[in-house]
């Protein structure tokens, strides 16, 4: 993940301290229902990374079969394949046969909706989009619309008419870039009143060189956030930190749901950071989610 990336020797430069929350969180939460059971999900970008193999997948094994393995040692992916083509019937088939029972995909919304046409006029893919992911049933996590970064408040008029064409009982998460939406209070405080009365979640992002994208607003009772490491730099684990005590008070005032996926570099790190994430969140917010498995590091002149 590019964006927001920053090189090495910058990061002791930034101010990683979390910003309080938007007054929207507070109001969220303080509304939510008690829930029954607090659900957190962990996972990658990606299931498919050559750096895996030997890591978490057995040397030797096939790109086919790399989903299967990845359903095994995670619970959610980000599911970025689907902004460049809307699955077909057999994919969707195919990826919830492989899906291991708890495991949820977040399909990414196409970007002929999000980029190209910017919501406007989007009627017919967003309905098939929307029909086919629902086919994944009890699979299918939270959707995420990112919309691009030249999308400004200016066009944000289609946002309501667009959320209309989400079908009744589907919440989705949507991810805004451009400055402009963030550096004008009254702007994004409207902005989280039109998501929260469509009963849909913004996409908090927490990346080096964007502090302003890590907004703290919940819409509704669910977080979701994808966190863009530094390739194990050691404020990684001090920011996740930072975060399970966050996630830890949102649990407390009333969080149902959170989804963190875990970007690190080109995915080459993302296991062994989202494996610490899932070691606080069991430690800190009592949850029982299964850590990847890492295999015994072998001597590579043992291959020969």
């Amino acid at each position: 993940m590019d964006f927001g990336k920053v090189s090495p020797e910058k990061i002791d430069q930034i101010n990683f301290q979390l910003p309080p929350d938007h007054p929207v969180t507070t109001q969220v939460l303080e509304a939510a229902p008690t829930p029954n059971e607090f659900r957190a999900y962990v996972g990658c970008p990606v299931w498919h990374e050559k750096s895996w193999f030997g890591k978490i997948y057995p040397f030797g094994l096939k790109e086919k079969e790399a989903l299967p393995h990845y359903t095994e040692q995670f619970n959610t992916i980000e599911l970025n394949t689907t902004h460049y083509q809307i699955p077909s019937d057999e994919t969707i088939e195919r990826w919830k046969k492989a899906a291991t029972p708890g495991f949820t995909y977040c399909p990414k919304f196409p970007q002929v909706i999000s980029h190209e046409k910017e919501l406007l006029n989007a009627e017919e893919a967003t309905a098939y989009f929307c029909q086919q992911i629902l086919k994944l049933g009890e699979h299918l996590g939270i959707p995420f619309l990112q919309m691009g970064p030249a999308y400004t408040p200016q066009k944000g008029k289609g946002l309501v008419e667009f959320f209309k064409q989400i079908p009744s009982g589907l919440s989705i998460a949507i991810e805004f870039r451009h400055a402009d939406w963030f550096n004008q209070p009254r702007i994004w405080a409207r902005t989280c009143e039109v998501v929260a009365e469509a009963g849909h979640a913004l996409v908090i992002t927490d990346v080096s060189g964007r502090r302003d994208v890590l907004h703290q607003s919940l819409t509704i009772p669910k977080a979701v956030l994808r966190f863009v490491g530094n390739e194990l730099h050691p404020t990684d684990y001090s920011r996740t930190d930072a975060w399970i005590e966050r996630l830890k008070t949102w649990k407390e005032a009333g969080l149902e749901e959170v989804y963190a996926f875990i970007h690190c570099g080109q995915s080459e790190c993302a296991p062994e950071l989202a494996a610490y994430w899932v070691e606080q969140f069991n430690t800190h917010l009592k949850t029982d989610i299964k850590p990847p498995r890492f295999l015994p590091k072998v001597d590579q002149m043992e291959l020969f």
